[in-house]
């Protein structure tokens, strides 16, 4: 049960379906399959809303997470993070139950895992869209090359294509930015495909990010679709040009603990700990690290815009608002906060309160 006096992150159930409605047609239309990405929710539940729209495989984000979900019943699965050495125990683990794919990015962790590994895993090597984190360049054909001849002769690491995570679609704002992002990317990994398809005809391209997924349209293509943050999206997609506030599935309920009219300052009981520090620049220069709605019981408006977060602490966020609100908002009351990041404050708060009552528990 939960208590009422804490922050609690609501889950407005019949948007969330509609946001994964949604993203199946959208796929459906490129003819790939769609693989979403459940580091967002981490529910078994909320996976249940997927495989009523059809989707058989998916993906996480560790090892862990894949268990939680080979556990409740899913048996094809891709974990999205490099793997290394020292994942072979659970790798083969996984591979003995399900269809597992890994991703791997240098030589020595290939060589590794086929000395050690008994049961056959799908691999994917990482290539870097552009977001500079992980994965090899897709210009960098002496390395592919280098990892497709290891690959080539492996008895039980199976190569099956590219996977892609084109972060940087984050720092873009609107459909033109998006697209300026993605096409250049996009035409690398296609390129790719097309140089090695006479000695790997049945090779994936696997493609991944919200924002692109969300508004780009021109995939042809592309074999597969990771989005996860758009089963509930966010403050900070709406800032990209991904969705509207409409379209935002989550929202915290926070308990107002103070509030300060000579600054013009609300403060509530959600801080880090429930939010995240993850923050978003809007185009008035400030930094939000929330949008401030009203609540009405587990209702959310967000045409009732109460303000920015524009600090936060460990348990409190502080609320720039407006005259309006100071003069009818008390200590005591709720206010809703649409987060900037929703996968990371989910991962924070680990069960939603639907809006009809049901209270849902993510993955501990």
């Amino acid at each position: 049960m939960h208590k009422k006096y804490e922050p609690v992150l609501l889950l407005n159930t019949t948007i969330c379906k509609a946001n994964i409605k949604n993203t199946t047609e959208r796929i459906k239309q490129w003819g790939g399959v769609y693989r979403p990405h459940f580091k967002t929710h981490q529910s078994a539940v909320i996976g249940e809303w997927f495989r009523q729209e059809g989707v058989e495989c998916i993906t996480v984000s560790s090892f862990k997470m894949a268990e939680y979900f080979v556990a409740h019943g899913w048996k094809d699965i891709t974990v999205a993070i490099t793997a290394t050495a020292v994942h072979t125990e659970v790798i083969d683990e996984l591979a003995s139950k399900v269809n597992l794919n890994i991703l791997v990015e240098d030589e020595t962790t290939i060589r590794l895992l086929e000395m050690n590994i008994k049961n056959p895993v799908g691999v994917f090597i990482k290539i870097d869209a552009g977001y500079y984190r992980t994965g090899i360049n897709a210009d960098d054909l002496p390395q592919i090359k280098g990892l497709l001849n290891l690959l080539k002769s492996a008895k039980n690491l199976i190569f099956i294509g590219f996977l892609a995570h084109a972060g940087n679609t984050y720092a873009a704002r609107g459909e033109n930015e998006i697209k300026k992002v993605v096409k250049p990317s996009l035409d690398k990994m296609l390129a790719l495909k097309a140089f090695l398809k006479d000695n790997f005809p049945l090779m994936q391209l696997s493609w991944g990010d919200t924002p692109s997924c969300s508004v780009y349209t021109d995939f042809y293509g592309v074999d597969e679709f990771r989005p996860g943050n758009l089963v509930f999206y966010d403050y900070m997609q709406t800032v990209i040009g991904s969705c509207e506030l409409k379209d935002i599935a989550v929202c915290m309920a926070a308990p107002v603990i103070a509030v300060h009219p000579q600054r013009m300052e609300i403060v509530v009981h959600a801080g880090a700990v429930h939010l995240s520090k993850d923050r978003v620049e809007l185009t008035n220069g400030v930094t939000s690290f929330g949008k401030a709605i009203a609540l009405q019981g587990m209702i959310w408006d967000p045409t009732k815009d109460i303000g920015e977060v524009q600090s936060l602490s460990q348990e409190h966020g502080v609320i720039k608002t407006n005259k309006e609100w100071i003069n009818s908002i008390k200590p005591g009351d709720l206010i809703g906060i649409l987060p900037v990041h929703s996968c990371l404050t989910a991962n924070l708060m680990k069960e939603f309160l639907t809006t009809d009552g049901n209270l849902i528990e993510a993955m501990k």
